[in-house]
């Protein structure tokens, strides 16, 4: 079966696929604000390309769309590196206003499991697990790390606990972050894996082995 051909727009039609395109909220909002201007422009330049009587002879509608596609995949490339930073903002462990010990998010996390509200209670006390953990300088304090970078990096100094760390972080991400319930047993298994990190020795840096 050949291929279908390509669809080539007039210029009426290639206006409204950039003017959809391109108004996407993820585009208005993780664009430079320079870009806004060119945006502004663009817009401009394409309402100029209606051929009106005494005005210069239309653009043919194939240019029209090689060049939007361009406008397109620029906007694209520009936006893509703040919507990861966003994304990857959005799923850090620790909520950027809050400085708060180990021992405060464990004290938060069973005030909530005593109110009954098990989601919260899990993903303080993963916290308070990734808290300590630089409290000991097991971890270094970094900004903007995610319960899987937490739980890869401390599999290392506690490979026994890797499968337990494995699924704290699911968990927590899947609270957090998603829409998934969580009930009293699994504030037990953080609280267990919380307790279990804390009368555990890491091992040496160089007594791990790596497979």
């Amino acid at each position: 079966m050949g291929a279908e051909p390509p669809v080539l727009p007039d210029a009426g039609e290639a206006r409204r696929w950039a003017a959809e395109e391109l108004a996407k909220p993820e585009y208005r909002e993780a664009a430079p604000s320079w870009l806004d201007t060119l945006w502004r422009n663009f817009l401009d330049w394409l309402q100029s390309l209606d051929g009106s009587p005494g005005d210069a002879a239309p653009v043919p509608s194939p240019v029209i769309a090689l060049v939007i596609a361009a406008i397109i995949a620029a906007a694209v490339i520009l936006a893509r590196p703040r919507l990861n930073a966003r994304a990857r903002k959005a799923r850090d462990v620790f909520e950027r206003e809050v400085t708060m010990s180990a021992v405060d998010y464990r004290n938060r996390a069973e005030t909530a499991a005593g109110a009954g509200k098990w989601g919260d209670a899990v993903v303080d006390r993963f916290r308070a697990v990734v808290r300590s953990a630089e409290d000991r300088t097991i971890l270094d304090p970094q900004p903007g790390r995610t319960a899987d970078e937490a739980a890869r990096a401390l599999s290392v100094p506690f490979n026994s606990e890797a499968a337990r760390l494995a699924r704290a972080a699911a968990l927590f991400d899947g609270i957090r972050f998603g829409n998934r319930a969580a009930g009293s047993s699994d504030y037990q298994e953080m609280v267990g894996l919380d307790a279990a990190l804390e009368a555990t020795r890491p091992a040496p840096l160089g007594a791990v082995q790596l497979s």
